[in-house]
């Protein structure tokens, strides 16, 4: 008897049964405001991959310097109390073409779109970002008292350019934001009582990625993508603390937290971050990934796995090491299996360390080192 598939089991169905319960009780209590979460989109010349959700309540207000940690604690419970509308009737229009997606029951809704008509990639200006407009209906059979409209929202959708040198994709907690994702306690303490403000970056990141970026020229516009395995609850949080640290904007691909049998524990880690990294080398096939994580959980062995099975499209992978010495020889096992690929991995102490192979293998620009080393030094000052 797999005890293991049946607790899954009886959680997935508790969380279903818990939606119902959340939609009879707003019933009851006559909710009249619902709102799109907009997310990050991304496509190419042929497809546009537009996603966000639909929820229902007051929106989570900016964070600030000010905030206390009871403020911080309140937006936390705020996240992960939401209340999403299924089967919202969502109306996405770019430029004068209109599309339409439908939520599921967690409230998401990801649909492929088709660009504008003589939509290119080609031109020499090309913009990384396109705009996207955004509103939501409920509809009858969701247990909300009335039909609800939102409001109007913008996102943006990131399509690379033709000549992009390549694409970034990393992980987020202990490879961008320090997260202590080892420690337990640690990491809750950081979740539940700090804000976008208060979280801190790795030493020299945003000018590290803003190097990665413009490439080896200084002149580019290469996609980043951030995959991780933290819930899409925390979305606003992230897509804020990115944007005040000055670490360049990606779509972010996360979890749902719904009780799902096959999300559970560190193999829905694995397979989270397996299944959306060969999704993106789907999405591009022509283009070439750096991949970069860190030594704390299992991105050494999911980027392992991706260089199995696609070794001609990884140009490098960074590892920031944040564990303890006895895994250190696993993950320089990995790298020696790796290496014989023909990939680099490379297990770095610091992103200056990460920098500096990036510019002796030509994908960022030398003189971009000298502002990674001063963002180093800022960061340890604060």
């Amino acid at each position: 008897m797999n005890w293991r598939n049946i607790f899954s089991g009886l959680a997935e169905d508790a969380d279903t049964y818990w939606d119902s319960v959340i939609q009879r009780v707003q019933e009851e209590l006559k909710a009249s405001t619902i709102y799109v979460q907009p997310y990050l989109s991304y496509g190419t010349a042929q497809a546009f991959y537009i996603r966000g959700r639909v929820l229902e309540g007051e929106k989570i207000r900016a964070a600030t310097d000010e905030d206390t940690p009871w403020e911080n604690l309140a937006a936390t419970y705020h996240r992960f109390e939401s209340d999403e509308v299924a089967n919202a009737q969502v109306q996405i229009t770019i430029g004068d073409e209109v599309h339409h997606a439908v939520t599921d029951r967690e409230g998401y809704f990801l649909t492929q779109v088709t660009p504008p008509p003589n939509f290119t990639t080609e031109a020499p200006d090309h913009p990384l970002w396109h705009e996207v407009t955004l509103s939501a209906s409920s509809s009858v059979d969701n247990h909300l008292p009335n039909e609800l409209l939102s409001d109007q929202t913008t996102t943006r959708v990131m399509v690379p350019p033709a000549n992009s040198n390549f694409g970034v994709i990393s992980d987020l907690d202990d490879t961008v934001l320090q997260t202590h994702a080892t420690s337990l306690l640690h990491m809750a303490r950081l979740t539940l009582f700090h804000n976008a403000r208060t979280r801190l970056p790795f030493a020299g990141v945003a000018e590290f990625y803003q190097a990665l970026q413009r490439g080896p020229q200084g002149k580019g516009s290469n996609p980043i993508f951030y995959v991780s395995s933290s819930p899409w609850n925390l979305y606003d949080l992230l897509f804020e603390f990115l944007a005040f640290h000055g670490i360049p904007h990606g779509p972010l691909f996360l979890r749902d937290l719904g009780l799902r049998r096959d999300l559970l524990g560190s193999a829905g880690h694995h397979s989270h971050k397996l299944a959306q990294v060969e999704h993106l080398l789907g999405v591009y096939p022509n283009l070439p990934f750096i991949l970069i994580g860190d030594s704390g959980q299992e991105d050494p062995e999911i980027y392992q796995e991706i260089v199995q099975r696609f070794p001609a499209r990884i140009m490098a992978i960074y590892i920031r090491d944040v564990s303890l010495d006895k895994r250190d020889s696993e993950v320089d096992s990995i790298i020696e299996a790796v290496g014989k690929t023909n990939v680099t991995m490379v297990r770095v102490p610091d992103t200056v360390a990460a920098a500096e192979h990036a510019a002796q293998r030509g994908l960022i620009d030398p003189a971009t080192i000298p502002a990674i080393e001063a963002g180093k030094r800022i960061d340890k000052a604060e």
